[in-house]
């Protein structure tokens, strides 16, 4: 560790918040940190899910880093190439020697007495300057805890902990009609005998236009300048739609433009099936759950070997499902793709502030921050994917809350600055504003995982791009404050090492 490379950073996840914040601090001079990540490969989201079908919903040329547009296959990248290009964008900034695979952070906890964090990894503490969480939003699991579902003898799959099973010529039950599931049914369609897919309330759906780029665009993206042209034009496309949250306001043009669409392709797909068109539209505006997008999940229900059931799972048996109405259906294999708990912030590790309460505690089950960012009495402590940061281009917004940890972790280079964090004045009115910026939202009106048990939306963003980055680059600035280091002698005023113990940076 040396001067040059600033306080040391502990960055908490290998996935594209991860590797965002580390070119980011690398861009800043800031070399001084260690990514720590749980799974043995780099990828975070795409290096877990695996499952038959899994790609982006977003365009591939929106959904990768502006530092590093790439020559993508389709228009809607799959998950192999997408994990496939995280890994060449760390080797390419030359940040796998920061990168400590397989390595679980069990805790935080802030000390000032080393201005820092004592980390607990492996068993021994190791003490940063700073931490950057980027454990991502979409990342516990939300595992069923049906009756009986111990009891089944067959195959039970989680879409988000896949492995690779034969269905060929089985009953496979997929519960869940989220995009996941949307993914996963068609493939497992395609072999099992019989798939009944349990729905327990539909969502809006729209075709998605995905498709493989022809030889003369895939020659076009080899040179940098059309790569960052189509990335501009899908920047500027997902800008329009979501200015001043007009998509997911009830009753505006483009909301309902929407939602006729979406109703329009119901009828078209459904024009012979009434039963099914009824079962699959949703009683809510357009955008109040999650919308899906996909061309194969409508023609999936129609085909001979596949029947929805529209009813929530009541309980499971040795050999089958029950549903709501009490009826059993055998099933051999059990596909869960019943998502993950989205409002559960920073629960892989314990994260301890300046007064000794815990993230979670501080929270009480409602999570915020400014700006998604920052929070009170954690200085020093920088979350990605944080509270309300979900929407508008997600990879747009990572680069921009990296942008604005290492702007403020730049400032603990100044020996006489122990610290950096939110001023609960800020904290506060900021999420006063958000929520009622929300409360105008149809999240507000629908059964979603954007919500709380109290019925907080605490996941979403209600603007596009442009306001997010410009929130982070002019507001947050103003609303930190520094605490001054405490006196200690020379030791005490070192900018490069913790005060007690050195953290290596691999």
């Amino acid at each position: 560790m040396t001067r040059n490379g600033g306080p040391s950073i502990a960055i908490v996840g290998g996935g594209f918040a991860g590797i965002a914040a580390a070119v980011k601090l690398k861009k800043a001079g800031l070399t001084n940190f260690t990514v720590f990540e749980k799974n043995d490969g780099i990828g975070g989201t795409w290096w877990v899910n695996r499952y038959p079908g899994a790609e982006v919903d977003v365009t591939s040329h929106l959904y990768s880093f502006s530092f590093k547009p790439h020559p993508w296959t389709r228009t809607h990248v799959r998950q192999a190439e997408l994990q496939a290009y995280l890994e060449e964008t760390v080797d390419e900034y030359d940040l796998r020697g920061h990168f400590r695979l397989g390595t679980a952070v069990e805790s935080a906890n802030w000390s000032d007495e080393d201005a820092g964090y004592v980390l607990r990894i492996d068993g021994r503490d190791e003490i940063f300057r700073a931490v950057i969480s980027a454990v991502g939003f979409l990342n516990i699991p939300s595992f069923p805890s049906w009756p009986g579902l111990d009891d089944f003898e067959g195959t039970t799959l989680h879409t988000a902990r896949w492995t690779d099973t034969d269905v060929s010529g089985k009953r496979v039950a997929v519960v869940g009609t989220g995009s996941s599931a949307v993914q996963v049914a068609p493939k497992m369609a395609d072999d099992a005998a019989h798939v009944l897919i349990f729905q327990r309330e539909p969502g809006w759906v729209l075709p998605k236009p995905d498709r493989d780029h022809t030889e003369d665009e895939q020659r076009a993206f080899q040179s940098l300048g059309p790569r960052r042209k189509e990335r501009r034009k899908a920047w500027l496309q997902a800008e329009f739609v979501q200015i001043f949250g007009s998509m997911y306001r009830p009753g505006s043009k483009i909301n309902s433009m929407v939602e006729k669409a979406a109703r329009a392709y119901i009828a078209e797909v459904f024009a012979d099936r009434p039963d099914l068109a009824e079962a699959v539209t949703p009683g809510y505006p357009y955008g109040g759950k999650r919308p899906v997008l996909s061309r194969d999940w409508y023609p999936t229900l129609l085909r001979p070997n596949v029947e929805l059931v529209p009813r929530a799972v009541a309980s499971v048996t040795a050999n089958g499902i029950v549903d709501a109405e009490g009826v059993e259906h055998p099933v051999d294999v059990l596909v869960t793709a019943t998502g993950f708990k989205p409002t559960e912030y920073v629960t892989s590790m314990r994260v301890t502030g300046r007064q000794g309460q815990t993230l979670q505690e501080v929270w009480q089950g409602e999570p915020q921050a400014f700006a998604g960012v920052t929070v009170p009495d954690f200085p020093n402590f920088f979350m990605l994917y944080g509270p309300n940061t979900n929407g508008g281009e997600i990879v747009s917004n990572l680069e921009r809350q990296s942008e604005y940890a290492a702007r403020a972790i730049a400032r603990l280079r100044r020996a006489s600055i122990a610290s950096v964090e939110v001023r609960p004045e800020a904290y506060r009115r900021y999420n006063d504003w958000i929520q009622r910026a929300l409360s105008k939202t149809v999240w507000a009106q629908a059964n979603n995982y954007y919500k709380t048990a109290s019925g907080r939306i605490v996941t979403q963003w209600p603007y596009g791009i442009t306001l997010y980055g410009a929130v982070l680059k002019l507001a947050a600035p103003l609303s930190e404050t520094t605490k001054k280091r405490r006196s200690r002698g020379a030791a005490g005023t070192r900018d490069d090492i913790p005060v007690r113990a050195t953290a290596q940076a691999g």
